[in-house]
């Protein structure tokens, strides 16, 4: 969300005392401060309620009262920044027992280990739910510091009711994965909503109850990748060290550090298919070298290079193409700066495609037809070998950045200018056409076509 949000100040009291809040949660970056919600009095600071995770990436719910009358710290970090979470709390402050008072479901499983917990006090009375403070999703109110960056979905909330996890979640039969499921048959209460996020144009339209909840600091950003389908971003647990890389733009781009020889992989990765992203070369490394290509790994240590092996291939800005640690291709056009790249692979055959912009596919490739495409080793799926699509530089002093488009539409906050075509059955969005065949790598397609 950037530094937009979400707000809305009730017309009416609801439960002080009873209430359920699910959200599924797709967090970015490590050790930032991230606001899900807040409900505070925007002027002392005496009066303040939220969900967040930390700088240190804990998760933390807490009611502040001129001193804190509730507080939940969880012991486990979340660092996972590749797929969803989903949060359930219930507030039931009138439960006999102190310790059910205030609960934190992830995933379906209750949090029982915290660092930190103070329940409430019995019948204690929530700032959220009130008349007198904005509910705000996506910013804290006080001083408008804290953001929440990343993506959420299908954000509900039960007026009156203390429900379970299972009313907005199951089991998939097949995968045994935690999955979103619609909420029916829910009293959703006086200020009970479900902001599905499906109105491009009101993303504060509420499904349930007519509480629709108004933009603030600019128009959030729709986004196609849900829990129920999940699109890749750069994973941010594998850049190597403190080397100062950053990660932006809910993780689809990549700014390299000066070190040079830093790459990184999308999160997610397929064993076989046809898969298709496009990635735009925002600032080009100066005197380094940009790299754009596949691998099966992560960097191992600050002198690796994309192409360092045969389970890894890389388009250098310098017009080579680079496997094993040399060179298999030279003379194939230099890129820079705004230039965007296109990689097509053909895992299930063993091939790469590169292009620039909208002009021919190098080397005289043919994705759709076959025809010469760059040769890739074969996965080796008995040591469960897969391959990510990966970007970065190389060569000191290399600093350059990222962004990608993994089918969502954007390059950073910038939408493709003119959408090009997709394959029958793909809902990706791509600033050329994708070839005929070829996938976006997100969660449905690689259960699909991988």
């Amino acid at each position: 969300m950037a530094t937009s949000y979400l707000t809305k100040t009730f017309g009416s009291a609801g439960s002080l005392t009873t209430w359920t809040l699910s959200c599924w949660v797709k967090k970015v970056g490590r050790g930032i401060e991230q606001r899900i919600f807040s409900c505070d009095d925007d002027a002392s600071g005496n009066n303040d309620q939220w969900m967040k995770f930390d700088g240190s990436d804990i998760l933390q719910f807490s009611q502040y009262q001129s001193g804190y009358t509730q507080k939940i710290e969880t012991n486990r970090k979340f660092k996972d920044n590749s797929g969803y979470y989903h949060i359930v709390l219930v507030w039931d402050t009138t439960n006999a027992s102190a310790g059910d008072r205030t609960r934190i479901y992830i995933n379906g499983v209750r949090e029982t280990s915290f660092s930190s917990e103070v329940q409430a006090s019995s019948s204690l009375g929530s700032l959220i739910n009130n008349t007198t403070y904005p509910f705000e999703i996506g910013r804290r109110g006080l001083d408008g510091s804290q953001y929440f960056p990343g993506n959420l979905s299908n954000i509900a909330f039960v007026d009156g009711t203390a429900l379970d996890p299972t009313s907005f979640g199951e089991v998939d039969s097949t995968s045994g994965i935690w999955k979103f499921k619609a909420p029916s048959g829910i009293t959703w209460g006086t200020n009970g909503f479900w902001l599905k996020g499906e109105n491009s144009a009101n993303l504060g339209l509420d499904s349930a109850n007519s509480n629709n909840f108004t933009t603030g600091g600019g128009t959030p950003t729709q986004s196609i990748d849900t829990p129920s389908n999940v699109f890749p971003v750069f994973n941010s647990l594998e850049y190597y060290g403190s080397d100062g890389a950053t990660l932006s733009n809910a993780n689809t781009t990549y700014a390299t550090p000066s070190a040079g020889h830093r790459y990184l992989r999308a999160s997610l990765a397929a064993a076989s298919g046809k898969f298709y992203f496009e990635c735009k070369l925002d600032t080009a490394a100066g005197s380094g070298l940009d790299v754009i290509g596949i691998t099966d790994h992560e960097m191992n240590d600050g002198t690796d290079e994309l192409s360092q092996d045969a389970n890894s291939i890389a388009y250098v800005s310098d017009g080579s193409v680079r496997k094993d640690g040399s060179n298999v291709d030279t003379g194939e056009g230099t890129y820079t700066s705004g230039d965007i790249i296109s990689v097509a692979v053909d895992i299930t055959n063993s091939k790469i495609y590169f292009r620039k912009n909208d002009g021919a596919w190098i080397n005289s490739g043919d994705p759709a037809a076959g025809t010469n495409g760059y040769s890739i080793a074969a996965v080796d799926t008995t040591s469960g070998g897969f391959y990510h699509f990966a970007a970065g530089d190389w060569v000191n002093p290399g600093s350059n950045t990222w962004s990608a488009n993994f089918g969502t539409g954007f390059f950073g906050t910038s939408a493709v200018a003119s959408a090009g075509t997709s394959s029958t059955g793909d809902d990706s969005v791509w600033e050329y056409d994708c070839p005929t065949g070829y996938y976006g790598m997100n969660t449905k397609n690689i259960n699909t076509y991988g």
